[in-house]
Formats: structure tokens, C-alpha cells, sequence
């Protein structure tokens, strides 16, 4: 029977759609994909999901490689507005609530920058949390099998009694190669179902303390 639910933010609790935001800025594939390759796709940007390098050295880095591109207005533009898409997916939080409601406890595993997680932290959903944990802080990022046996070991879960939730194939097969139950997040209908077929009930227990009500947030 399953006992714990853990949530990727980025994709997932998080609205994280980087290939929308490029696609709505510039209106042409070829640069798309090249300013993608310098900002989301780069180095720098996993680095900074791995909390060894700041975001002012980040961007520094990105712009030095724009320039070399003919691409620093692009990725200028990127720097400046891209968290502007970071709206927390009120779908998916009123399903947390439901879980919290019927007795399961809820954990965050995520790849992300340091920066955006102390802003995340402070969104009225995170107390839905048991706990987590932010690639930044502990410089591994997934699929690394060891990020996951870190989640694990921390709070003692059993893969067996484990779901683990992500928006992307290859993190969800990493967590089912390890023994925990992988759901790929397609959208909240398909993710209903995906519980559903995990037995995972959101009727409420009478006798379990009621969670909270599904915050309102002011970031869409």
C-alpha cells in the first residue's frame, strides 16, 4: 500500500514550460532551439540546478556565449523575464490537498536553482510538504540513482510504499529502476488516472486531520 507521494516542482507543482516561453518570444524554430541550447538546455543552467555556481555567474556565462552567437539581446531577454512563467499549477495543488486529506504524506524532489526554490518555499502550498529535496543543496540532480537513495535514506521511506511524480520520461523510469512507483505527468486528467491505477484513494478519512484548503496564489 502506498504511503508517500513525491512531487517534481518544476513541471509539475510548478508550471515549467521553457520551450512555450521561447516559442511565444521569438516565433522562429531555428532561433528557438539555438537560445534554448544557451539558457535552459546549457551547462550553466544544470550547474546551477546542482547549486555550484550562482545565477550571477550563470548569466554572466550565457551572455559571453550569446555574444559568440550574434544571440545576446535573445538570451538577455530570457534572464530577465523567464520566471515570469514559474504559476503555480492549481490542479495539481488541489490534488495535494485531497492526498494530505486522506492520510498520505507528500515529499518534493527537485532539479532547481537555489534561487527559485527559497521563492518557492514561500508560496502558501509548501506546507503540504512532509519535507524534500532541492538538487541545489545537495549538488546532485536527477536521474542520478544517488539523489534518490538520498530522498530515501532522509526520511525513511520504503520504495515500495513510494510514488514518484516528474514531468520528464527519463527521471520517472530512474525512479521505477530503483523499486519506487514512476508516474510521467502528462496533465492533471491523466495523473488523476495514474493514481487511480496506483489504488491511491483521496476519500478522506474521518479519523485523519484534515489538510488545508487549496491556497489561493497570486502568480496564476
Amino acid at each position: 500500500m502506498y504511503k508517500n507521494i513525491i512531487f517534481d516542482l518544476g513541471g509539475v507543482v510548478v508550471d515549467f514550460k521553457p520551450r512555450d516561453f521561447l516559442m511565444d518570444h521569438f516565433l522562429n524554430k531555428s532561433a528557438e532551439d539555438e537560445v534554448f541550447d544557451l539558457t535552459f538546455g546549457s551547462k550553466e543552467w544544470e550547474e546551477l540546478d546542482r547549486g555550484v555556481i550562482s545565477r550571477g555567474t550563470a548569466n554572466r556565462l550565457m551572455l559571453e556565449n550569446a555574444a559568440e552567437r550574434g544571440r545576446t539581446f535573445e538570451v538577455q531577454a530570457v534572464i530577465d523575464e523567464w520566471q515570469s512563467i514559474l504559476h503555480t499549477n492549481k490542479r495539481t495543488v488541489k490534488t495535494m490537498c485531497k492526498l494530505k486529506l486522506a492520510g498520505y504524506r507528500l515529499y518534493y524532489l527537485s532539479n532547481i536553482s537555489q534561487d527559485v526554490i527559497d521563492e518557492i518555499r514561500q508560496r502558501d502550498f509548501f506546507p503540504l510538504f512532509d519535507g524534500g529535496i532541492a538538487s541545489c543543496e545537495v549538488h546532485l540532480s536527477k536521474p542520478d540513482p544517488k539523489i534518490f537513495g538520498l530522498m530515501m535514506q532522509k526520511y525513511g521511506l520504503a520504495y515500495d510504499e513510494t510514488i514518484f511524480v516528474d514531468d520528464t520520461k527519463v527521471n520517472a523510469q530512474a525512479a521505477y529502476n530503483l523499486g519506487i512507483t514512476g508516474i510521467l505527468y502528462k496533465g492533471p486528467k491523466s495523473f488523476q488516472r495514474a493514481l487511480g491505477l496506483c489504488g491511491v484513494k483521496m476519500e478522506a478519512d474521518n479519523k485523519r486531520q484534515a489538510a488545508p484548503e487549496a491556497p489561493t496564489e497570486n502568480r496564476g
